[in-house]
């Protein structure tokens, strides 16, 4: 079974397309670069996106856009190619890269976004002394984390990507892309004007 699998609820995107367990290719990139790094990841494995068996999509939490942006592009593909669709948290997928991996993604107002799931002043974590913290908010608020006393790896480790590879090991419950619903813990920083 051919999935193709992507990310883009932080402030990159990952993709991958795999091949009954076997990882035929991967893409970090901008999430406004995902429908060129899918077109790639295709080409580069000799596919056309017909060969394609299933998709899975990160569902968040993270950006809001940019969750959006990664569910309306599975959408759009599965409803073109009429493909069954997976949603994986963005958390559990950074929890998936170490054993001991503790996830935050950066949920911006000075908050991380964690477990639960929830959104917390990464101040306010209760932390075992040695955590390994990993995501985009564990590189954001570095300082607060190894104030409580977390481990936090090198800001280029890719241990802080939610690597799509991950999502497709993860996934369960393939079904209809409308089925697929955001994780966004609260609601979205703009707010529809009132009046004419």
């Amino acid at each position: 079974m051919v999935t193709l699998s992507f990310d883009t609820a932080t402030d990159v995107a990952t993709s991958a397309l795999v091949e009954d367990g076997e990882v035929l290719g991967e893409r970090v990139s901008p999430p406004r670069a995902l429908l060129e790094d899918v077109d790639s990841l295709l080409r580069h494995a000799g596919l056309e996106p017909a060969g394609v068996d299933a998709l899975v999509v990160g569902t968040g939490p993270g950006s809001f856009t940019g969750t959006r942006i990664g569910l309306a592009a599975a959408r759009g593909l599965a409803l073109a190619l009429d493909l069954p669709v997976a949603g994986v948290s963005t958390l559990d997928a950074l929890a998936a890269a170490r054993p001991d991996a503790f996830p935050v993604v950066d949920a911006r107002r000075g908050e991380v976004f964690v477990t639960g799931p929830h959104a917390v002043a990464p101040d306010e974590l209760e932390l075992e002394p040695g955590t390994l913290c990993v995501g985009s908010g564990a590189v954001r608020h570095r300082h607060a984390l190894e104030r409580l006393g977390a481990r936090v790896p090198p800001d280029d480790d890719p241990v802080h990507v939610p690597s799509a590879r991950l999502h497709v090991s993860l996934a369960d419950g393939f079904g209809a892309a409308d089925d697929v619903l955001p994780i966004y813990v609260r609601a979205p920083d703009a707010k529809p004007r009132s009046g004419p």
